[in-house]
């Protein structure tokens, strides 16, 4: 009886989450239609001047060219090629210092104020000195997507460090458990809900980094081409790929999501969003 009716209480299980993962793709396509059409509107009204604010259906028109455009491709793989560098370094080195500063309370007292300092610097006011250093290069651009990056990373770590419970170290220590064995079975599996967090901010700056860099400091990619549009007069153009850029973000943003959803499958967050 028990064999029988388990595939029943699997479907009753399956059903609702299906329907709820439909209704919020009907919801957000819905939302997309209505945005366009409102786009749409606000030209043809003359709420502001189609000069200005091109058509919605002109844009995507734009847009869909652009795609057929292999230079286009060239420039889309040269901002995630920064993106993709700055994020790599960024959080390797977040991770590492983050999780070295938050096992010694001696390291993380001595560098507080100067973490409270650095943080809120904006990266852009870096731009002057990564253009003094390496000139319009892709190393300049490298510079303010890091730091930015760093810091969301970072952050993250120590509070997931420092959230390690002290019972559960204490007795990890009177089991004789090696540093490296905390590190593994202890200080990991409490920092990781912290890190992927991190992790999904710091993709997000990256990015808005990365095309601000390019438009900036002049390095190629989807930001430049903007500027080089914006110059030209070609406000068609410059909508078109702030869309593509748009489409960029959701999309490193579904993808982390998902790498997110994945790791922490037994975490009580993860799990506590599948039951409801």
């Amino acid at each position: 009886m028990a064999t029988a009716d388990a595939p029943t209480v699997v479907a009753r299980q399956r059903f609702p989450r299906s329907r709820r993962t439909a209704r919020k793709a009907a919801l957000g396509a819905a939302g997309i239609v209505g945005f366009l059409m409102l786009w749409q509107l606000i030209p043809t009204l003359g709420i502001i001047s189609p000069r200005y604010l091109p058509y919605a259906t002109e844009t995507l028109a734009r847009m869909f060219e652009e795609f057929r455009d292999l230079e286009f491709w060239r420039n889309v793989g040269r901002t995630m090629t920064a993106w993709f560098l700055g994020l790599l370094i960024a959080t390797v080195a977040a991770t590492v210092l983050g999780t070295i500063i938050g096992l010694v309370p001696f390291l993380r007292r001595a560098t507080h104020t100067t973490v409270e300092f650095l943080r809120p610097i904006p990266s852009v006011a870096l731009i002057p000195l990564a253009i003094l250093v390496y000139g319009i290069q892709l190393q300049a651009a490298l510079v303010i997507i890091v730091f930015a990056s760093f810091w969301q990373v970072f952050v993250q770590v120590l509070y997931g460090v420092a959230d390690v419970d002290a019972v559960a170290r204490d007795t990890a220590r009177a089991f004789g458990l090696t540093r490296a064995e905390r590190v593994r079975y202890l200080i990991l599996p409490t920092t990781l809900p912290y890190l992927m967090t991190g992790l999904r901010l710091a993709a997000a700056v990256a990015l808005i980094l990365a095309i601000t860099a390019e438009m900036v400091i002049g390095t190629p990619g989807l930001g430049r081409e903007i500027v080089f549009y914006q110059a030209a007069g070609d406000w068609v153009g410059v909508y078109s790929l702030v869309i593509v850029t748009g489409l960029l973000g959701l999309l490193i943003n579904l993808v982390f999501r998902f790498i997110e959803r994945k790791s922490l499958a037994w975490h009580q967050s993860v799990r506590g969003e599948e039951v409801l």
